[in-house]
């Protein structure tokens, strides 16, 4: 059963935990169903909020977890979810993978380059043993012609794959398998943290700070000139949105306390 979304700043997110977010990801790869899923943080939510047509692929997808802190911490000021942890794309990359190997679902890869995705493929193999790879594609970082990317979804189809991770980086790897959605006959994964960090490319921030919604502050801390004004301008939009949407709720329920009065 796939979770059901409420939306944030118009935007579908998943009201979603760990454990069923993996099963529904590990169902439609046992029927080879096609099934899209993002893991979207602030900068994906506010990428997407900012750009209609990619909000309008986004909300196709079917699993849109709350990958950051403040994502959930929004889901549940809005909507009363009360969600107690987020479902970071990483992790739950984790316990899918660790759930293929199980059952013998083969895994694709799909997108980053050849030294990343050489490395990721040894680390999934060295935690999970019995994992079988499907294929291996690296990404051509550019978009891919009709005719390639016809011969892709052959390849991807052909392969036997029941789950395709797909790093790209966000907002590529969201449009990806949105656009292939119905076309690949898998769970399509846009997790493409998941490659730098199992690969060993980068760093994780310490769980406290994971916990503490932090992450950004030291992703930033990191790499600061490629990062400062992305988490500058996303942070900011982030918390003028969800200041605007609640002070809406608390009017709205204002009137509605008035108009019953």
């Amino acid at each position: 059963m796939t979770p059901r979304k409420a939306a944030v700043f118009g935007v579908g997110i998943s009201v979603t935990d760990y454990a069923a977010a993996r099963d529904a990801i590990i169902a439609a790869a046992r029927e080879r169903r096609s099934f899209a899923m993002s893991a979207l943080a602030v900068h994906g939510l506010i990428e997407a909020v900012r750009d209609p047509a990619l909000r309008q692929l986004v909300n196709q997808i079917d699993l849109v977890t709350p990958d950051g802190q403040p994502v959930r911490w929004a889901l549940n000021l809005l909507h009363g979810t009360a969600l107690r942890d987020r479902v970071y794309g990483p992790d739950l990359t984790a316990l899918v993978c660790e759930a293929a190997a199980e059952q013998r679902i083969p895994i694709y890869i799909y997108g980053s380059t050849p030294e990343t995705c050489e490395r990721f493929v040894a680390e999934l193999r060295r935690r999970y043993p019995s994992i079988a790879i499907a294929g291996v594609q690296p990404d051509r970082f550019r978009d891919a012609s009709t005719q390639e990317d016809e011969e892709d979804i052959e390849r991807i189809n052909r392969s036997g794959a029941g789950i395709v991770l797909v790093g790209r980086g966000c907002p590529l790897q969201e449009r990806w398998v949105a656009a292939h959605r119905n076309k690949i006959d898998a769970a399509l994964m846009a997790v493409g943290a998941a490659f730098n960090f199992f690969a060993g490319n980068l760093m994780q921030a310490p769980k406290w700070m994971q916990r503490a919604g932090l992450e950004w502050a030291f992703r930033l801390a990191l790499e600061p000139k490629r990062l400062w004004r992305r988490y500058t301008v996303t942070n900011s939009l982030f918390l003028c949105l969800l200041a605007r949407d609640l002070l809406r709720k608390w009017f709205g329920r204002l009137l509605a306390g008035l108009a019953t009065d």
